[in-house]
């Protein structure tokens, strides 16, 4: 059965600031077409029974626990997985460069893990260190609800920097049931009422043959969902009045700027978005990384979360778990792409200090003061003001001064929670359903630590 080729075909980039609400915004949209389905309006009342469930693998024992080839756990203050002794080489050709290349390999496979909630769709994510002669390879199986088995999808080969292969997402990726959209294992046809249950995860580390080198693997999971097809959802109530200073950075400042990375600085909501976090957390690039930069350019650290984020299939800098894996590279953090669900839960973590970087779509006239609508956008959210509204960092902005913006409540949660929506031309699409990332520091503080299981993060 022939499958659509990329997310990014059937999706689109949104390459410009909206100057209407019929032009594409400013990030690559992850609009997709509905099923052609009848839907409801109406925002559906809230199920008691979990919609997200998260499973991450971290610990000394975690690493253990799983089937490992050539892998080894290593303890310490940050425990890991790395290569012992490689299980065997392969050959690996770039399909980006066209470059062949021999390689060692060692692979660690989780335990299955079943998902309290029977899942729609699953994004992975890790969080590791890959020095030059390395790379790493996150593979996704599973059994669906009728007891059937997924072959293996590759979720994302990925590397920190871009010298020895180009981080890419796999398109053409799918069974008959289940399709992976870039990043996301995502049902065919929910409606069917097919569900993944359970999956495992499959880490392959790759070395140059004859070295001693070595990824080191911290973090390895994955968010699995099934959210309500849904236009809008009941307004929760203000529990918090707090702002955190996060710094601002616009991404139209660096329009035109590398447009070999998604056509420059106009598609950069989420490396700027990124960025914004990374440095809230105290960490930053080094002269030395950032010397690559034409020094005429201002904030060069976008630049380079634009370049080290981008995805070479997907041809954008919007791929979630890249951006995460992104931010971990940073001494000592922790990032993971989840699904929170409702603003409660964004107050429960700005309240112990964590900011976070959610993913919307809308009409200019959906979201009051924006002054632009989007096919798919990524924005920073800092805090709440007394009333209950959102405060946010729009890197979708003329100017930094510009970035910090104040957003209805109401407005913001249903852009933010919806799984369908209209579009300008009044087709049905999708909206992201509460797509999350959250970085904060490997060893947090008590508070921040259960402000994430709050979420259900660990």
């Amino acid at each position: 059965m022939a499958r659509p080729t990329s997310r990014r075909d059937v999706l689109g980039a949104a390459i410009a600031v909206a100057a209407t609400a019929g032009t594409l915004s400013v990030a690559a949209g992850r609009a997709v077409a509905a099923s052609g389905a009848a839907a409801v309006a109406a925002a559906p009342a809230r199920r008691t029974q979990p919609l997200v469930d998260n499973r991450f693998w971290s610990s000394y024992t975690d690493w253990r626990c799983g089937d490992r080839a050539g892998t080894k756990a290593v303890a310490g203050r940050r425990p890991g997985v790395v290569i012992a002794q490689p299980a065997g080489t392969t050959d690996y050709t770039d399909p980006h460069t066209g470059t062949t290349a021999t390689w060692e390999y060692a692979t660690w496979t989780s335990p299955v893990h079943r998902s309290r909630v029977p899942a729609t769709e699953a994004i992975a994510s890790w969080n590791a260190d890959t020095p030059a002669g390395t790379w790493l390879q996150v593979e996704l199986s599973g059994e669906y609800s009728d007891g059937a088995a997924t072959p293996w999808f590759v979720m994302g080969r990925w590397a920190a920097g871009d010298q020895d292969i180009r981080r890419t997402s796999v398109d053409d990726q799918g069974d008959g049931r289940a399709s992976i959209w870039t990043d996301t294992f995502s049902v065919d046809d929910a409606a069917s009422g097919l569900r993944l249950d359970s999956y495992r995860l499959r880490l392959t580390l790759y070395r140059r043959p004859g070295t001693s080198l070595t990824p080191t693997v911290w973090r390895l999971g994955a968010m699995t969902s099934d959210i309500p097809d849904r236009f809008g959802v009941p307004a929760s109530e203000p529990g918090l009045a707090r702002e955190l200073i996060v710094p601002r950075y616009s991404q139209n400042t660096h329009v035109g700027q590398y447009p070999e990375y998604d056509n420059g600085g106009e598609a950069w909501c989420s490396p700027t978005s990124s960025q914004m976090i990374i440095e809230y957390w105290g960490r930053r690039p080094t002269a030395d990384d950032l010397a690559w930069v034409d020094p005429a350019f201002a904030d060069p650290q976008v630049c380079h979360a634009a370049r080290f984020t981008f995805d070479h299939q997907y041809e954008g800098c919007g791929n979630w778990p890249f951006n995460a894996a992104y931010a971990a590279t940073y001494r000592d953090m922790s990032a993971v792409v989840t699904r929170l669900n409702s603003l409660t839960d964004l107050e429960t973590l700005i309240a112990a200090g964590i900011p976070a970087i959610t993913s919307q779509s809308f009409l200019k006239e959906e979201l009051t003061g924006a002054g632009y609508g989007t096919a798919g956008h990524l924005m920073t959210v800092i805090g709440f003001t007394a009333d209950g509204d959102v405060i946010a960092n729009d890197p979708a902005s003329p100017s930094n001064e510009a970035v910090r913006r104040v957003y209805r409540r109401a407005e913001w949660e249903k852009i933010w929670l919806r799984t369908k929506r209209y579009n300008a031309s009044g087709k049905v699409v999708s909206g992201t359903g509460g797509v999350c990332y959250l970085y904060w520091p490997a060893h947090p503080t008590a508070a921040q630590q259960a402000a994430l299981a709050a979420v259900g993060v660990h």
